[in-house]
């Protein structure tokens, strides 16, 4: 009787508490604001790790504009036009801790199609070994991509902010994606010790660290197929091809995508090279004649049919991401475009926005295109 005596007891203390956190509930208290979404999000939205804990190499801590000064045989580096180029001997250098020279020895070599057949100074790739870059801020780079200034023109450097910040918009959006740093780089000839230009360029993650990042490794084989990609990360990788307007890509193909592949069997698209979207416009920029748009600036959705479904959220990423989007043409980065090209660039992207309002706008506008 005592034990059915205190159970009662405790029940009734219970009930008691109950009703005065009702009473309390029913007050009017102050919403807690929801803490902003981060482009990790986009992982956890779709059911995967968010990116691994592994620190960023110090060259991509920071997005702040960095002075460097690439030294090496420019004649050569020129001459360099075949896929099969060797590599190079060069340095780095850069003005560290108490206004002292770092100079780092590294290897560069020619890569692209495009850029390295039209351009005078042609796109590299630059190697850097362990030993050589610890304790500097080409650390742990591995052997990442410098987007070079192409032709010695404002036009052009203009073309290569413009691309950064497609590359920025994308990281805004979804972590499978690389990191870029933008640098003010000068281009000095080993052999007459003499800087012969200096442009802004910038150097982009390498593909093994953003595959590091996602817990999983990069997929060499092409091919892959919409059953093959993860429906939610490439939802999201296409609409970003849509909203930059690009569509000089094919992740089957592997032409200027890579697909990630996880321990769990699903494979993550991830896109680079933009210098042909329409939100750039470049003069040199065409289309591919098997597309249905004529003109660069012009958009096709390049979807597969198969992940309709995903989309809503791919949507709704892009909507909650929009002023972050924006914000990118402000800052100290974006200041460098020119304000006509800001005004310009953020009315392409009004377009997208416009093009996605409703189910149905997104239906007749993106969907018609699809890929079966």
């Amino acid at each position: 009787m005592r034990a059915a005596a205190a159970f009662l007891l405790i029940v009734g203390a219970l009930a008691v508490s109950a009703l005065a956190v009702e009473a309390q509930d029913t007050s009017k208290k102050p919403k807690k604001p929801k803490a902003p979404r981060t482009a990790a999000d986009s992982l956890t939205d779709a059911g995967l790790p968010k990116p691994g804990k592994m620190p960023a190499p110090p060259m991509f801590a920071s997005e702040k504009p960095l002075e460097l000064t690439l030294t090496t045989n420019i004649k050569q580096i020129k001459k360099d036009k075949n896929a099969d180029a060797p590599w190079r001997t060069a340095t780095i250098s850069y003005t560290g801790e108490a206004d002292k020279t770092i100079t780092v020895p590294v290897r560069v070599k020619t890569r692209g199609i495009w850029r390295l057949k039209h351009c005078d100074y042609p796109p590299i790739r630059i190697k850097v070994a362990d030993k050589a870059g610890k304790g500097t801020l080409l650390e742990d780079l591995d052997e990442p991509k410098l987007v070079t200034y192409c032709r010695n023109l404002d036009t052009y450097e203009q073309y290569v902010l413009q691309e950064a910040q497609l590359y920025r918009i994308n990281r805004v959006v979804t972590d499978i994606s690389h990191k870029v740093r933008l640098l003010r780089l000068s281009y000095a000839d080993s052999a007459s010790g003499k800087v012969e230009v200096t442009r802004y360029s910038f150097l982009i993650e390498d593909p093994a660290q953003v595959a590091r990042r996602a817990n999983g490794k990069i997929f060499e084989q092409k091919g892959a197929t919409a059953d093959d990609l993860d429906p939610d990360i490439s939802a999201l990788a296409f609409t970003f091809q849509y909203f930059i307007g690009n569509t000089d890509f094919d992740f089957a193909g592997l032409h200027n995508g890579e697909v990630i592949a996880l321990p769990d069997g699903r494979n993550l698209p991830v896109s680079y090279d933009f210098d042909f979207a329409g939100a750039i416009d470049a003069m040199y920029a065409g289309v591919d004649p098997k597309m249905k748009v004529t003109r660069v600036r012009d958009r096709q959705f390049r979807g597969f049919c198969s992940h309709e479904a995903a989309y809503p959220k791919a949507f709704e990423q892009f909507v909650a991401r929009k002023d972050a989007i924006y914000s990118l043409y402000r800052d100290e980065i974006g200041q460098l475009i020119s304000p006509g090209k800001v005004k310009s660039t953020l009315g392409y992207y009004d377009d997208f926005y416009e093009n996605i309002k409703t189910p149905k706008d997104a239906q007749r506008n993106l969907f018609t295109t699809c890929v079966k």
